[in-house]
C-alpha cells in the first residue's frame, strides 16, 4: 500500500480508536482501583483465530493456550503469581463469528464457569458481510453479541467481562476492499465499546495502540495481512490488555 494510503488509514483509524499507548520496556501492572480477584479464579479467552493462536484441542500444555496474546498473558500471570492459582482456558476458534460463539457458548463458556471472560470477536463478521452475506451486518453483530453477554450475566451474575476492540491495519486480506473494511470494522468497534458500557465490562482499545505502533515499525512488523498479528503484535495486545484490565479488575 502506498505511503499516502497508509497515512490516510492512520488518520481515519485514529478517530476510530480510543486513546491508548503501548507501555515501553518491561510490562508493569497499574495501581488497582477495583476489588481483587481471589485465588483459583478461572480466566477464559474467547474469540476467533487471533485468540485461537493455533492451540491444540487436547491436554498438551505445551500448546494448549495457543501461540498468541492469550498464551502471553497466561504465561506472565502464571509466572508472576503462582500464589493466585489461576486457571486459564483458551476457547478461541479460527473463523468464528458471533453466531459461531452462540452455537457453542454453553459448552465452551458457561460450563467452564469463568470468573473472568475476555472476548475478541468481529473481523470474521466483517469478512462475511463484505463477501455478500447480509446476515452479518453490524446491526446483527450487535444483536447477537448483546444476547451472548446477557446470557452470560444471567448464568454467571458475578462474572467480570472484558470486551476487546476489533482492529485492522492495511494488508493483503483487506486492501482490495479497504474503504469498506475500514467502515465496517469501525462500526463494530463502536458497538463493542457500547456493549462494554451496557454490561459494565472492561473495554480494551486495540486500534489506537496498533496505529501508534506504526511510528516505531512498518505495518508488516505488527500485523502481517491486515488482520492477524505478528509476534510483536500479540505482545502489544497482551501489554495493552493487562494495562487496561488491571485498572478495573484486580488480577494481581
Amino acid at each position: 500500500m502506498a505511503n499516502s494510503s497508509r497515512r490516510s488509514f492512520i488518520k481515519q483509524t485514529t478517530l476510530m480508536g480510543a486513546a491508548a499507548t503501548v507501555i515501553p520496556g518491561m510490562l508493569k501492572a497499574d495501581a488497582l482501583t477495583a476489588e481483587k480477584i481471589g485465588t483459583d479464579a478461572v480466566i477464559l479467552f474467547q474469540g476467533d483465530s487471533i485468540t485461537d493462536g493455533n492451540r491444540t484441542r487436547d491436554n498438551d500444555w505445551n500448546h494448549v493456550m495457543g501461540h498468541g496474546y492469550a498464551c502471553l498473558l497466561a504465561s506472565r500471570l502464571w509466572y508472576d503469581h503462582p500464589e493466585k492459582k489461576f486457571h486459564f482456558y483458551n476457547r478461541g476458534i479460527s473463523g468464528n463469528k458471533v453466531t459461531d460463539l452462540a452455537a457453542r457458548w454453553q459448552t465452551d463458556t458457561l460450563a467452564l464457569k469463568p470468573n473472568v471472560l475476555s472476548i475478541l470477536i468481529g473481523v470474521n463478521d466483517v469478512l462475511a458481510f463484505i463477501n455478500g452475506d447480509k446476515n452479518y451486518s453490524a446491526e446483527n453483530y450487535e444483536t447477537g453479541y448483546r444476547a451472548l453477554l446477557k446470557q452470560t450475566k444471567d448464568a454467571l451474575p458475578n462474572i467480570k467481562l472484558i470486551i476487546c476492540e476489533p482492529f485492522m491495519l492495511p494488508g493483503a486480506r483487506v486492501n482490495a476492499n479497504f474503504s469498506q473494511w475500514t467502515e465496517e470494522v469501525a462500526k463494530r468497534q463502536t458497538i463493542a465499546k457500547k456493549l462494554a458500557r451496557e454490561f459494565d465490562a472492561v473495554f480494551v482499545p486495540l486500534q489506537q495502540p496498533f496505529n501508534d505502533a506504526l511510528a516505531e515499525a512498518p505495518v508488516e512488523y505488527w500485523i502481517w495481512d491486515g488482520i492477524h498479528p505478528m509476534p510483536a503484535g500479540h505482545e502489544l495486545m497482551a501489554r495493552q490488555w493487562l494495562k487496561v484490565v488491571n485498572k478495573k479488575i484486580g488480577l494481581t
